[in-house]
């Protein structure tokens, strides 16, 4: 059995957290920018989503802390997310290559009388 692929939140939030642990807000802005503004992650999704990859070892609390009166949690990825991440990156870039390279095929079907009349 093949494993199956990520949705697309748990895709962006594992790439919001590849290069650097961010808190809730600026996981919210880093998905945002990473779609180029395609996907404006609500915050209740975001939670729901980190708590998930949490209980599943993607990501970690990498600190905890209070600003402003408020508690702040800064996530990371493991390296068991690290890898998930990088497993999903090839099987997208696979897909990818194989779209573009039948894209890029010439290919002329002929009609099939009576199927456009």
């Amino acid at each position: 059995m093949t494993e199956r692929s990520m949705q697309e939140p748990t895709l962006l939030l594992l790439t919001a957290l590849a290069d650097a642990p961010r808190h809730g807000y600026a996981l919210i802005q880093e998905i945002a920018a990473i779609s180029d503004g395609r996907v404006k992650m609500r915050t209740g999704t975001l939670y729901g989503a980190l708590d998930r990859l949490l209980g599943q070892g993607l990501i970690e609390v990498a600190a905890e802390e209070v600003v402003d009166g408020r508690a702040r949690r800064t996530y990371a990825l493991t390296a068991v997310g690290r890898g998930a991440l990088a497993t999903e990156a090839e099987r997208l870039r696979a897909v990818a290559t194989e779209a573009e390279r039948r894209l890029s095929v010439a290919v002329v079907s002929p009609r099939v009388r009576g199927a456009f009349a």
